[in-house]
């Protein structure tokens, strides 16, 4: 098995996380904070915006599974990549649109598909999704991890939530678990 390590912000984690462990090939969805200015932020100063952190999941998945391209892919299909630091009634940086990456080809097939998706004109908006290097990442508190599974009814979950988990299960039947 070979596998591979790559941390998506999307807006709220509990939407990747939700989308994330339904894929097949993905091993570990951990949902955390990254690329922020100070060492292990709790939630509520990830809230605030002020600690430059985004809300992120981090994914181990096995490439005999799932390529990478097919979990970016997925990424770009369950948020909106166009809308800087938001998504739906989430505002602020630490929702913004960011692909985190541990090696330089990561990083070089991320900004090849964006590029792909650009000129497709897919999106009526350019996408604004920052491509960075995986930089000072700490896992969320635990009552954040798997917050989907264990809360399907709470409120956020049902109006957010749901509806990416369902739109990923329409277009990517093959890569579900």
């Amino acid at each position: 098995m070979n596998f591979q390590t790559i941390t998506l912000g999307g807006g709220c984690f509990w939407c990747l996380d939700a989308v994330y462990a339904k894929v097949l090939g993905v091993q570990v969805v951990e949902s955390g904070y990254c690329n922020g200015l100070i060492e292990n932020p709790s939630y509520e100063q990830v809230c605030t915006g002020r600690s430059g952190h985004a809300e992120v999941v981090k994914l181990v998945f096995d490439t005999a599974q799932i390529s990478l391209r097919d979990v970016l892919e997925i990424f770009f299909v369950v948020h909106d990549p166009t809308t800087p630091n938001a998504q739906g009634h989430d505002h602020g940086s630490q929702y913004r649109s960011g692909i985190y990456t541990s090696s330089p080809e990561q990083a070089a097939l991320a900004q090849a598909l964006i590029a792909e998706l650009t000129q497709s004109g897919v999106y009526a908006k350019p996408i604004v999704t920052e491509v960075q290097a995986l930089q000072n990442y700490w896992p969320a508190e635990l009552y954040h991890q798997d917050f989907f599974a264990k809360n399907p009814s709470q409120g956020y979950c049902l109006a957010v939530a749901a509806p990416k988990v369902a739109k990923f299960r329409k277009t990517f039947q093959r890569l579900q678990c």
